[in-house]
């Protein structure tokens, strides 16, 4: 296993490959949590809009931005992970 720095936040690992792992993870999970809180807030929107088709179009676009964003951070972790292991084959990122 390699070296890590034993910090407030856990083991930070020492090797640039294991820091961004480990932060990109943190980062994806927060995207994810921020995602859900603006759906949620779409839907509230939506909800309440009593048939307003401004507040109505406002709370879709939450919605569908929300999941756009979402999207895009999981493309990108998935995109990063097929070029740098399966075609690179860069050391340290399996």
């Amino acid at each position: 296993m390699p070296s890590c720095t034993p910090t407030e936040l856990g083991c930070i690992p020492n090797d640039p490959v294991g820091f961004v792992a480990k932060f990109y993870a943190i980062g994806l999970g927060l995207i994810g949590g921020v995602s859900l809180l603006f759906i949620i807030y779409g839907g509230y929107i939506i909800l309440v809009s009593q048939g307003n088709p401004e507040k109505l179009n406002n709370g879709k676009s939450y919605i569908l931005y929300a999941i756009i964003g979402l999207l895009l951070a999981i493309f990108g972790f998935v995109f990063i992970q097929v070029i740098a292991i399966d075609i690179l084959h860069i050391p340290g990122f399996k």
